[in-house]
């Protein structure tokens, strides 16, 4: 669901690391509509973009190659904990906590950009 619900939004790339930064992408650009929302007190929209945001982490886990080392199973508990602190956040109306998923969802930015080279 995740991969559809950004698509219907942005192109698709045939390339997977591209692929996978319009996914990251597409969270911070949910979040920033998640914080405007609770901003203008628009629950059902807050809401809306939790859950697009949510599911594009799904997918993100979904993919995961527990296989190919240590690294998958990091990312799997980051991407949980994630979120569950979304979940808290939207029930909360807490801003900061969606600034923080927002932030580490920048540092995953910088560091598949840096390990791919794009």
């Amino acid at each position: 669901m995740g991969i559809e619900v950004y698509n219907q939004q942005n192109a698709i790339s045939d390339d997977p690391y591209i692929l996978v930064l319009k996914l990251y992408e597409g969270i911070i650009k949910y979040l920033s509509f998640v914080k405007s929302a609770m901003e203008d007190g628009e629950i059902e929209k807050k809401f809306t973009y939790i859950n697009k945001s949510i599911a594009i982490f799904d997918e993100l886990r979904n993919v995961l190659d527990f296989d190919g080392g240590e690294v998958a199973y990091y990312l799997d508990g980051l991407y949980l904990y994630q979120i569950e602190t979304l979940f808290s956040a939207g029930i909360d109306d807490n801003i900061n906590a969606v600034n923080q998923v927002m932030k580490v969802t920048q540092g995953l930015i910088d560091a598949w950009k840096e390990e791919t080279g794009l």
